[in-house]
């Protein structure tokens, strides 16, 4: 398999891992010293996340989910070096049954066949609107 198609298997595979909500998991598929950064100015959300403490993060989010994750399902992935361009959707109903339901494009860069770092890009209005209100 090509590089590209292995780095693309493990993305997706980080990506699915996240979606059920297996938190161990995702951060036992991230380097050692990976990290998640999310885009925007959303305070408590925006910034970036070291894989110490991403975890934290990640499971205070489940908790706000009825299905306990946030299902990302990646549309489209192109894989140059051992970088993953990914673009996304995600879904969850949140415990007041509210619906959210984002777009998204994240560059995953791979290092030792893990995930070294994450950069999240999204709709920071609906991402602000649905987790701290208007």
């Amino acid at each position: 398999m090509a590089a590209t198609e292995s780095n693309k298997a493990i993305v997706a595979d980080f990506f699915e891992t996240f979606s059920k909500g297996d938190v161990p998991g995702v951060i036992d598929r991230m380097h050692d010293d990976g990290s998640w950064w999310v885009s925007g100015t959303i305070d408590g959300m925006s910034g970036t996340y070291p894989k110490a403490t991403l975890a934290g993060l990640l499971d205070g989010a489940r908790a706000l989910y009825r299905e306990g994750a946030l299902c990302i399902t990646p549309t489209s992935m192109t894989a140059e070096e051992n970088r993953v361009s990914v673009e996304a959707t995600s879904f969850a109903t949140m415990e007041d049954g509210r619906i959210y339901a984002n777009s998204y494009h994240f560059l995953v860069t791979l290092r030792d066949g893990k995930v070294a770092t994450v950069r999240e890009y999204m709709d920071t209005i609906h991402a602000r609107e649905t987790f701290f209100g208007s």
